[in-house]
């Protein structure tokens, strides 16, 4: 073939692929119009910086029970096999993880049966890191609800309601579980009140609350009233969760890698948020 025959042969497959795209895109525009295979749009605008949420999970990582969550078995190393692989051991409730409504009623959603749709979560943020510093054991209460929606407006549907108490920085030392074992060895660290968990019930579609700490429930609460009373309606927690001192009150994204396991009550998660 000539030279110049070639260079029209290029042209004409380039013109043809162009008209393909353009006439591609047009179609998906109209399909979108008509509400056709339209998706509901997470968005309002952009995000433009994306936050990991997560802290590193490793046999260090403090657990509710003072164990540790997680161990490994090497199978198969590099140098021997040509590749490394572990069988891990993992507590599903280790790290910042999800507590599936499985967890705390006896035939609630799985893990792996959380909607998808409630895993991208408009994510308000309730600072309580002053009252904290000074009462390890106090609690996100109505009066704080009401006031970051005085400040902000309403909770929004499908929303993340994060507690941020400061915990995540004292991770790695003993103050993140505040064992007291001068009364018993209870737990010292804060969470969301009961009066605050039935406000969101009654009030809001909420979809998730979290909290910077080991349990949703402070730590020295005698009964999980806020897992009772929260997971068996249907909603989820996420617990250890990162970076929120990072976070504005409102108008970020979590997106919540929630663990697709079968029959699972929960277990760890990569968690990010889009600001």
């Amino acid at each position: 073939m000539c030279d110049i025959c070639v260079v029209n042969s290029v042209k004409e497959r380039m013109l043809s692929r162009r008209q393909f795209f353009r006439g591609s895109a047009a179609a998906a525009a109209g399909a979108g119009a008509l509400g056709l295979g339209a998706s509901k749009p997470v968005f309002a605008q952009g995000p433009r910086t994306v936050h990991d949420m997560t802290h590193e999970l490793s046999e260090e990582f403090p657990t509710f029970g003072g164990v540790p969550g997680i161990s490994y078995d090497k199978q198969f190393d590099m140098a021997a096999d040509g590749y490394n692989l572990y069988v891990l051991t993992v507590n599903e409730h280790t790290g910042t993880h999800i507590d599936a409504p499985l967890h705390f009623s006896a035939d609630g959603q799985s893990v792996a049966e959380i909607p998808v749709e409630s895993l991208a979560c408009p994510l308000c943020v309730i600072d309580i890191r002053a009252r904290a510093a000074e009462d390890r054991d106090t609690q996100v209460t109505p009066d704080d609800l009401r006031a970051w929606i005085g400040a902000h407006g309403e909770i929004p549907d499908g929303a993340c309601v994060a507690m941020n108490s400061g915990w995540a920085a004292k991770v790695g030392t003993d103050a993140f579980r505040g064992a007291d074992a001068a009364r018993g060895g209870s737990l010292h660290f804060p969470g969301f009140h009961i009066e605050a968990t039935q406000m969101l019930l009654e009030e809001t579609n909420a979809a998730c609350i979290a909290v910077d700490t080991l349990s949703l429930d402070h730590g020295p609460s005698p009964d999980f009233a806020t897992h009772y009373a929260w997971l068996p309606a249907g909603r989820y927690g996420i617990e250890c969760l990162a970076g929120l001192d990072a976070m504005p009150p409102a108008g970020a994204t979590l997106m919540v890698g929630a663990p697709k396991v079968r029959n699972g009550t929960g277990g760890p998660a990569r968690i990010m948020a889009l600001v």
